[in-house]
């Protein structure tokens, strides 16, 4: 990954750009020497908001397991059945 300071980022914008269609690797912009942003295509940008989503979703059903908030096989299709059809 790449680190670029605010003020090419300013001047250079569109070439900065152009680069992420090459280079996926997201680049890390720095504003009085700290961190402050990344700047990234936007296709790696969804598919990471869909793989958080994902975890996310994986996350919640481990923690309704732990608290035994569980149904059988049956009584989930029974419920899905209305978006199964």
């Amino acid at each position: 990954m790449r680190t670029e300071l605010v003020t090419p980022l300013k001047r250079k914008a569109t070439e900065m750009i152009a680069s992420l269609d090459s280079d996926q690797a997201p680049v890390l912009i720095t504003q009085h020497g700290k961190p402050a942003a990344y700047l990234m295509a936007f296709e790696t940008f969804e598919t990471l908001n869909r793989q958080i989503g994902i975890l996310e979703g994986i996350a919640r059903g481990e923690r309704a397991a732990e608290e035994g908030r569980v149904v059988t096989h049956t009584e989930a299709k029974k419920r899905m059945s209305r978006w199964l059809k």
